[in-house]
């Protein structure tokens, strides 16, 4: 298996360097040359499931019983034995289950494995890494705790100050690990993003750094995240057309839907990503220009995103795989602030069965209160966005939509929806007891390259 750049100007490399690298040399996101061909899941654990589906996407870099190691201790902590349970909120209708891990949400799912396998490769090779991380919420925390400790990696988080909810600070900020490093940024998501990715381009600083990236511009973290659609596949029957409603905001998740399908592990490529005030996807999947909108607050801000990373992915094989074309709209977005879609995008994402739902802050409230009233179930806001979207939805067969979070990372939230206070559950309540760590600076490429060059001056 060897993975080719989105922007079509680095070489080919294999699972293990496109893992360890996150960005592309040249700025692009690293793609498979070709998806692997695998034959729809069975019903087995999510864990044989895990190991059948990363080993295609490995080839010959990581052995298979490696491989099961990494899963197995990856996904020993989940609270639910099937990691990501399918449960029925009506007839035909199901939520995906993927707040089970140790931080309370889906980033978990992905985050655990990546933690393992590079401390597994440093390991092997003796080598130590930096891994940046930009997030709108969630991604930080699962981060954070999944390489807490880590012998072998810091790791330092850009988030944007304000724009994530207190809980879901508190999961990235009270690890009490000396390896993790925290900067709050006076800005949008948007604006860590971009940070993140200009500093991984700067070749210089990325090698002095040791520098690597786990957004889910990182391959290894859409790889992991289409093991749980395949799942849910597998236990609704492997023959049955799907509907995924997939809340989004940087659009990894969905992304691994398609990812999925391509490998044939669905049997149909139905996806609905759910957006809220921020609908970028929307707007890109209609065909409208590449921009970089002013991000708005909503209820669900880890979807609180204007320009969705893995949008490039969607867009490299929508151009028939031309990493120019692709390169040259993200060049032209970078000078002017927008770019014009490829002609011909727009029809081949709604061939492919890609459609959008927008969902405002008064329905997924509306979403909240009537979940509860029908299911006694509290959900958080970013799954309502989702359940909303999936109410609109007819569809021939079964609906899967994904419930991203535990509503108990968006406690305020929850109270002002339903009048009900609601805590952190067991397994959790360690991050409540330790104080939280982190810095305030300006969104600004220098001061992060400063402090991460202090913060590895100071590991020699």
């Amino acid at each position: 298996m060897k993975y080719i750049s989105t922007r079509g100007n680095a070489a080919a490399v294999d699972f293990v360097s496109a893992s360890l690298t996150g960005l592309a040399p040249d700025g692009g996101l690293f793609c498979p040359v070709a998806y692997p061909a695998l034959s729809p899941a069975k019903p087995a654990t999510y864990v044989d499931t895990a190991v059948r589906v990363l080993s295609a996407f490995a080839g010959d870099a990581l052995d298979a019983k490696v491989i099961r190691g990494l899963c197995e201790r990856a996904y020993a902590p989940f609270a639910h034995q099937s990691v990501a349970p399918l449960v029925e909120v009506g007839p035909d209708r199901w939520m995906l289950e993927l707040h089970h891990g140790p931080t309370l949400a889906f980033k978990d799912v992905a985050m655990r494995l990546i933690a393992q396998l590079y401390d597994y490769l440093l390991e092997q090779r003796g080598e130590r890494m930096t891994i940046l991380c930009a997030t709108s919420g969630d991604t930080g925390g699962a981060a954070a705790s999944a390489f807490a400790g880590s012998k072998n990696v810091d790791i330092v988080i850009l988030h944007p100050l304000d724009r994530v909810s207190p809980t879901q600070r508190l999961f990235m900020t009270a690890t009490g690990a000396d390896n993790v490093l925290n900067l709050a940024l006076e800005g949008d998501f948007d604006g860590t993003q971009a940070i993140l990715k200009q500093l991984l381009a700067d070749d210089q600083f990325r090698r002095r750094a040791g520098l690597a990236a786990v957004n889910s511009i990182n391959w290894t973290r859409v790889a992991a995240q289409s093991v749980y659609f395949a799942q849910a596949q597998a236990q609704l029957g492997e023959a049955r057309p799907v509907r995924f409603v997939v809340p989004t905001g940087n659009f990894g998740d969905a992304l691994a839907a398609y990812v999925a399908w391509r490998c044939g592990l669905l049997a149909k490529l139905d996806i609905v990503a759910a957006v809220n005030a921020n609908d970028a996807m929307a707007r890109l999947l209609s065909g409208e220009a590449l921009t970089k909108g002013r991000t708005a607050a909503t209820l669900s801000p880890a979807m609180d995103i204007q320009l969705p990373s893995n949008f490039e992915r969607l867009l490299f094989d929508a151009t028939g795989r031309k990493g120019e074309a692709v390169a040259t709209a993200y060049a032209q977005l970078a000078e002017s602030g927008q770019a014009d879609l490829p002609a011909g995008a727009a029809a081949w994402f709604a061939a492919q069965g890609f459609a959008a739902e927008r969902v405002s802050d008064a329905e997924t409230v509306d979403e909240m209160r009537r979940t509860l009233r029908e299911t006694g179930w509290i959900v958080c806001p970013h799954t309502a966005v989702g359940l909303a979207a999936a109410r609109r939805s007819e569809a021939d067969g079964p609906i899967v939509s994904l419930a991203t979070a535990h509503a108990a990372k968006f406690p305020e939230t929850v109270e002002r929806a339903l009048g009900l206070k609601i805590g952190l559950p067991d397994r959790a309540l360690e991050f409540a007891t330790r104080p939280e760590k982190f810095d305030i600076g300006p969104m600004s490429a220098d001061y992060v390259r400063q402090r991460i060059d202090s913060l590895v001056a100071g590991r020699r």
